[in-house]
């Protein structure tokens, strides 16, 4: 699992929404991307998002849990999660580099 923390003050939920903050689909895709990239050691690019759910908003200030799998023919299924609860879950599709261990 990788544990990712959110910042309090994350500018992107400034306007997402005023006196109820989220943070957006698009960062918490973001952060997870970059967090399965780190965690393998290489870019992923270039992929392709074959799916992305968001089932649950995410405040700032929350702890990102993330777990993936792997595929040989270089798909990566993953899950975000915060206490527990998914709040994302999708897959990409990575071209041009295996990424299979």
């Amino acid at each position: 699992m990788i544990v990712r923390d959110l910042q309090p003050d994350h500018p992107a939920s400034q306007g997402h929404f005023p006196g109820n903050p989220i943070i957006p689909g698009a960062v918490l895709l973001s952060e997870t991307l970059q967090a399965i990239e780190a965690s393998v050691g290489t870019r992923l690019a270039p992929f392709r998002i074959t799916s992305a759910k968001f089932l649950h908003p995410t405040r700032p200030g929350t702890r990102l849990e993330i777990e993936f799998s792997r595929t040989a023919l270089g798909e990566i299924r993953f899950t975000s999660r915060v206490e527990g609860r998914s709040v994302m879950t999708g897959s990409i599709q990575c071209h041009g580099t295996s990424t299979a261990d």
